[in-house]
């Protein structure tokens, strides 16, 4: 089930579900450790008139999305069976690690009744199964999780008077299902300790007439139980109601602060934008990690999730978060670059959030001989994107702190990593981690690295370095345009490897990222006539004119496509890639209206949240894949910005995209 929020504060990340329910706790990282194993969930019930309830009930009308213009929150729940109404604020609190959620109940009945909100926790401390300890704490009245140094506290309160029932026990082992059912009568055994695979149920009963009432609800996260315990005892000076009002206004000062035109654009569009800041400002961790995406049910290759950091997706994400102009979750990122490339020179596939080295599928040997097993574009769009950032910060303090450790390290060995046969760039895995060889996107990223590199080095007055690096981007180019554009065809090759005769075998596939590639890393001008005619081909031949159109990656893509369904998947991505193309070719402002309306496609099929996937179902238009994934959300807020600033060098509005002008 995709996520339909997330919430977050650089130390914690909570996903909730479409049903309004908690099934990703990340602590003390972003993207690690997820405290909820793999279907595991915190409900939330009401029990009345002896019914019980839980969100998961298909009785339950239930509406999850983003308050507006902030990182909270908003559910709207009603249950015409029970006639109750709920809804509730949910937020990280943005100093403390403390989740925060406020309840607001209304009867829909004549009179009073008594009723009875249910929350009910299972975890897997740690990512590991077994050991945990759940216990009644009577010292501060609430529940306890702990497994060492990782501990969770939990309580609730109405009209300031913590819950009155609660129990403990087992779940998913020795024929347990689980301590919530215990709720299904409205009383709960008062269990006070248990160990093992352990859940927690907790209870708050209140009279309901005609006026709302209150429930106010939290979870502490600390590395021991005497952290938790202080924590708790803030919550109660400063009041759930303080932290939330505090949060949301925090977060609406943060997305708001550059004062952007929108010049045109949709109040959706607008939101949209927002709202794919506050996503991808979540998954950013404070030690520097950006990851793909929270989402654990999204199970791939061993039953694995995208919780990590890949330089690339990092890299898109970081300069979103720079041309918003929050330039300080970018430098924590390229610092963090620095220290994992730092006497290499290269990344690896995806890493942890804390710097150590992610699962992976490349192998270290290919036809029986050793090879590194990267993606050499990773290494390439760090330096790339690093660029960018200077271009707006001018720190070039920061830079000169990192030249040797990141930039020089890189540089140098993009230079050195060549196929001997031809000379060109010793092939790699593609961005899509599927093919093996010499890509016209690789190469493009390459060139984009070695001039930035080459840019560096002339600012800071290494001028030596700076002719090596120019030199070795513009003999990129030469390759790119010698064995990777076919003219015939008027396309650029997705790749081409080099057989042990010096043969080149092409591939023809017609891929999107070949094309982004040549336009946003300057190896071609938008306005070049080849990417014009590569355009052409790719509306003929690769874009969906039927179903919910969009752009699938590449021509028969197979990853995730809908069994029955001729046509690959589209994804987010790759359609505003083609957005973006549009906006840096247009003339006039009557060429703005495609490109609008793409930025609507992308918000019509957004969830009511804002969430994006990876992919989408063809015909359907149901998301497929992580959801959400930041990638989609960077390439939301870099068309937007690109479209803002088209604006502005046109003329058509003065001062579209502030950040330019710090």
């Amino acid at each position: 089930m995709p996520r339909a929020v997330t919430l977050g504060n650089g130390h914690i990340l909570v996903g909730l579900d479409a049903r309004a329910q908690v099934r990703d706790f990340y602590f003390p990282y972003v993207g690690l450790e997820n405290h909820l194993g793999v279907g595991q969930v915190h409900r939330v019930g009401v029990f009345a008139d002896g019914q019980l309830r839980w969100f998961s009930d298909p009785s339950w009308d239930i509406r999850i999305e983003y308050d507006k213009e902030t990182a909270a929150g908003k559910v709207v729940a009603t249950n015409t069976t029970l006639g109750i109404a709920c809804t509730s604020t949910d937020v990280v609190y943005n100093e403390k690690n403390i989740l925060v959620r406020e309840f607001t109940l209304e009867n829909l009945r004549e009179g009073t009744r008594d009723i009875k909100v249910f929350f009910s926790h299972q975890f897997e401390l740690s990512q590991a199964h077994g050991g945990d300890t759940v216990y009644f704490d009577p010292r501060c009245e609430a529940i306890i999780h702990y497994k060492g140094r990782r501990v969770f506290l939990i309580n609730a309160r109405h009209n300031k008077t913590n819950f009155d029932d609660y129990s403990v026990g087992l779940f998913e082992v020795e024929g347990r299902e689980g301590t919530h059912t215990d709720a299904a009568d409205g009383v709960l055994a008062k269990n006070p300790i248990e160990h093992g695979t352990v859940d927690s149920v907790i209870g708050v009963s209140l009279s309901l007439a005609h006026e709302p009432k209150i429930v106010e609800y939290w979870v502490a996260v600390g590395e021991s139980i005497a952290e938790v315990h202080a924590l708790n005892a803030y919550v109660l000076e400063k009041t759930p109601a303080h932290l939330t009002r505090t949060t949301r206004d925090f977060w609406r000062a943060w997305v708001n602060r550059q004062n952007f035109s929108f010049y045109g654009l949709s109040e959706g569009v607008i939101a949209q934008f927002k709202r794919s800041l506050f996503i991808i400002r979540t998954h950013a961790d404070n030690n520097g990690s950006i990851i793909a995406s929270s989402d654990s049910d999204m199970l791939q290759h061993g039953r694995d999730s995208y919780a990590y950091m890949w330089p690339r997706d990092g890299a898109f994400a970081a300069m979103a978060l720079d041309r918003a102009g929050d330039f300080g979750v970018a430098r924590k990122f390229f610092e963090f670059c620095g220290d994992v490339a730092a006497g290499k020179g290269y990344f690896m596939h995806k890493y942890r959030p804390d710097q150590s080295l992610g699962s992976s599928w490349e192998a270290w040997l290919r036809e029986g001989k050793p090879e590194l097993p990267i993606q050499e574009d990773e290494s390439s769009i760090v330096l790339f994107a690093l660029w960018k950032h200077y271009r707006l910060t001018k720190d070039i303090e920061f830079i000169e702190s990192i030249y040797g450790s990141l930039i020089k390290s890189v540089a140098d060995f993009l230079l050195t990593y060549e196929e001997t046969a031809l000379g060109l760039p010793h092939p790699s895995y593609d961005l899509w981690e599927q093919k093996y060889g010499i890509t016209t996107y690789t190469m493009s990223a390459r060139y984009g690295a070695l001039m930035a590199a080459a840019n560096f080095a002339n600012l800071l007055g290494k001028e030596d370095a700076a002719r090596t690096y120019n030199k070795g981007a513009l003999a990129i180019k030469e390759m790119i345009l010698k064995y990777l554009y076919d003219a015939k065809s008027g396309i650029f090759l997705k790749l081409i490897q080099v057989a042990g005769d010096k043969k080149i075998l092409a591939d023809t596939t017609l891929d999107m990222s070949s094309f982004f590639g040549l336009f946003h890393f300057g190896v071609l001008l938008p306005e070049d006539p080849r990417l014009a005619k590569f355009s052409e081909v790719l509306r003929g031949h690769l874009f969906l004119k039927e179903g919910i159109r969009g752009v699938p990656r590449f021509s028969y893509d197979e990853y995730y496509r809908v069994e029955g369904v001729r046509e690959s998947n589209p994804w987010f991505i790759t359609t505003l890639w083609f957005a973006q193309y549009l906006t840096l070719t247009a003339k006039g402002e009557k060429d703005f209206v495609e490109i609008k309306e793409w930025l609507e496609w992308v918000v019509a099929h957004a969830l009511p949240s804002g969430v994006l996937s990876e992919q989408l179902n063809p015909w359907s238009g149901e998301q497929i894949s992580a959801a959400p994934l930041v990638w989609s959300h960077a390439e939301f807020v870099h068309t937007v910005i690109n479209y803002l600033e088209k604006l502005e060098t046109m003329g058509l509005c003065i001062a579209c995209n502030p950040v330019n002008n710090v």
